[in-house]
């Protein structure tokens, strides 16, 4: 009953690990592992295989080195050495002559990287007795059934029930308690299942024999002997207790299976998917042959047609020729005495009546005489050659000869210069200009959170762009793209990542009215650009400058007010500006800026004047109804705060290449963004009063361009165009 029991713990174990056995096969030999010992890399190798491997390493530096003293000398190599020659070479590795070098590096079959098995080479090496204690179980569960003998049964013997760790053997219930009685040292002895494999007790120090391993190298990442850590190759390693280490490694396992088992669900999507492949690829692979044969087929049609039509030729014109030849012939052969023409004449000759004569003997002459013309300038009727019939097939031959694939379908890839989210999104894509092009594409895309959300919106187009809109303000969305032709299909493209503006895309334009200097500002046509000119005007208000001012800001504002809720705008300014002043403003403080200009003032006469806006070197612990960011030479200025305390070097940060502006009214609110990423650089408060406006200031050269909002007018780009 024991044994039957001991069957279905067997049987239950089978089931457990029966799917790990790729863990448990040798890289080098391809069977279960037999004494694994630990390469410094970290993976497994028999003991017999790391020999032979050894061996083999040893007798290429042999024959190298035979070789480089008698160059013309054959080389014999063993194929199947024997182990005992295997250990005899190993041992005497290192009592070869000098010529020999030591052999303590090999190729590790596993990540085939060289490994240095250093001075004790095999004997410096840990056995991995945990995968051995694995291997047995697994060998067990495959056996089943298979039972472990009794090692002390006299014949026949029994089946075990116990094996001890210490005799290094199995026993039946009677044979162990007859070799381990009570009150005595065997009685001690460590028993387990019946196993045919026995591990050591104790994990000794490869390099100290004598010495139990007490310690865990962090640096090398093995255990050590005090020894080790006292005065051996570990003496100045970190090195931490075996139960730290123990815990610390068990920790980071744990977790690890722990995750792995959390992700059971996506790898089982993932092999679904791989399972689709998989049959995609048997699908399309069988109708590649398909449809290559079909394509010869069609080939060895039209050289069939082509073929028949110049055999046919060939025929129709040997025909004809015959067909010359042999009445040339004929009328050739009547020229012969008594045959033909000639006999005829001989006969008409014999006539005596005049009359009669005269009658036929015109007629008759003038066919003598073309029959004797066509003698003295002999020519054939027709050719014998077929030059002309001469098919060359050079160029066909080669273009046969380079039939290959067409020009694949590339994957697509998504266009991040021109690919943007403002009001709306627009996704550009790209193929290879050297693969071919797709008939038609999806577009796939899919908000990212918290619960990454892995189901995909699909969107089909014949165009290499598509605008989508409805689109969450505030979220992160995720895109790629993939091509069709047929029923083929490209691979998806790499997954590219935009994030939503903060808050509604606010439209405006340049107000060409409002406090517009035409002296110093230029707007085009559009009025979604301005530019300062720095030219003759700015340098006669220049001459008034004295020591410590300078001429005053050129002020523009967008023609719409904001009023309430949430808005959000972006611009792009030139790199080569030199002064530009970005941020909002309230109507009220408009008012005093545009209609009480200043030729001359200094930025900290008048902190409400709207030329230090606070950016500066001031802060204002209460909100004002206005807030400008200075921008210039490349560099976007965060505005100063009270509450917040950083360096001046802190607040420069490079010009991003789109910005963003949002203002929340209601709360009385304003940040500024990088629009490229949508991240918030700076936000304050503001006192909105009145209606605010987008504000915006020049000073010397500089332009600045409004975002172009995305509307239905932009149509798609076609790869035709």
């Amino acid at each position: 009953m024991e044994g039957t029991g001991r069957r279905e713990s067997v049987g239950g174990q089978q089931g457990v690990i029966k799917n790990i056995e790729r863990e448990l096969v040798c890289p080098s030999c391809k069977e279960l592992y037999t004494h694994p010992l630990i390469l410094p890399c970290q993976h497994n190798i028999c003991h017999k295989c790391l020999k032979e491997l050894l061996y083999l390493t040893l007798e290429d530096s042999t024959d190298v080195s035979s070789e480089a003293s008698t160059p013309g000398s054959p080389r014999i190599r063993m194929t199947s050495p024997s182990v005992e020659r295997i250990d005899r070479l190993v041992r005497s590795g290192s009592k070869r002559n000098s010529l020999t070098p030591k052999i303590t590096t090999i190729s590790c079959p596993g990540c085939l990287h060289d490994v240095d098995l250093g001075e004790r080479g095999i004997n410096g090496l840990f056995r991995n007795v945990t995968l051995e204690a694995i291997v047995e179980r697994y060998r067990q569960a495959a056996r089943a059934a298979t039972a472990i003998m009794c090692d002390y049964c006299k014949p026949p013997a029994q089946e075990s029930t116990k094996s001890c760790m210490d005799c290094n053997a199995s026993f039946c219930n009677e044979c162990f308690k007859i070799n381990h009685p009570w009150g005595t040292v065997k009685a001690q002895h460590e028993y387990v299942g019946p196993t045919n494999q026995f591990r050591p007790k104790v994990l000794m120090c490869p390099e100290h024999e004598m010495e139990k391993v007490n310690m865990y190298c962090e640096i090398c990442r093995r255990p050590v002997c005090h020894l080790c850590k006292l005065g051996g190759a570990h003496a100045n390693h970190r090195v931490t207790t075996m139960s730290t280490a123990y815990k610390t490694l068990k920790e980071k396992l744990t977790k690890g299976i722990s995750y792995l088992i959390s992700k059971e669900s996506q790898v089982k999507d993932q092999l679904s998917e791989l399972e689709i492949l998989i049959k995609q690829t048997e699908s399309n692979g069988e109708k590649a042959k398909e449809d290559a044969t079909y394509n010869f087929e069609k080939l060895y049609n039209i050289l069939e047609e082509r073929k028949s039509f110049v055999m046919r030729s060939i025929e129709n014109s040997k025909s004809l020729r015959l067909e010359k030849l042999k009445n040339q012939v004929e009328e050739y052969q009547g020229l012969l005495e008594n045959n033909g023409l000639v006999g005829y004449a001989q006969e008409v000759l014999k006539e005596t009546d005049h009359s009669c004569f005269v009658q036929i003997a015109k007629q008759l002459h003038i066919r003598i005489q073309k029959a004797s013309d066509s003698l003295k300038s002999f020519r054939p009727a027709a050719q014998p050659g077929f030059e002309e019939y001469f098919l060359d097939v050079a160029q066909e031959e080669d273009l046969l000869g380079e039939i290959a694939f067409s020009k694949a379908l590339a994957m697509p890839e998504i266009n991040m210069e021109q690919s943007k989210i403002y009001n709306k999104a627009r996704i550009c894509w790209q193929e290879p200009s050297d693969s071919l092009s797709a008939d038609s594409y999806v577009l796939e895309y899919r908000r990212l959170d918290k619960n990454e959300d892995l189901l995909w919106n699909e969107i089909e187009t014949a165009n290499t762009s598509k605008i989508l809109s409805d689109l969450e303000l505030n979220s992160q969305y995720c895109f790629r793209v993939k091509g069709f032709r047929g029923s083929t299909s490209t691979p998806l493209s790499k997954e590219v990542v935009l994030h939503t503006p903060p808050a509604p895309v606010f439209s405006f334009l340049f107000d060409d009215k409002c406090g517009y200097n035409k002296e110093h500002l230029m707007l085009n046509a559009q009025r979604d650009t301005v530019e300062s000119m720095a030219g003759i005007s700015l340098l006669l208000g220049a001459e008034r400058v004295q020591v410590g001012c300078y001429t005053c800001l050129d002020y523009i504002i967008g023609d719409t007010g904001i009023t309430k809720g949430r808005h959000f705008w972006a611009f792009s300014i030139e790199s080569h500006s030199y002064l530009v002043k970005v941020g909002v403003a309230s109507d009220i403080k408009l008012q005093e800026w545009l209609h009480n200009p200043r030729d001359i003032s200094s930025p900290r006469y008048d902190q409400d004047s709207g030329h230090d806006s606070g950016s500066e070197d001031t802060s204002y612990d209460s909100s004002q109804p206005f807030t400008l960011a200075t921008i210039g030479m490349k560099k976007l200025f965060i505005p100063k705060s009270s509450h917040v305390t950083c360096t001046a070097a802190e607040r420069v940060i490079p010009l991003p290449t789109r910005i963003g502006i949002c203002l929340d009214y209601d709360e009385g609110k304003v940040g500024f963004y990088d629009a490229n990423i949508m991240k918030c650089l700076y936000e304050r408060d503001v006192d909105c009063i009145g209606t605010m406006y987008p504000a915006f200031a020049l000073l010397g050269g500089g332009a600045i361009h409004l975002e172009e909002v995305i509307t239905a007018n932009h149509l798609d780009y076609s790869h035709e165009i």
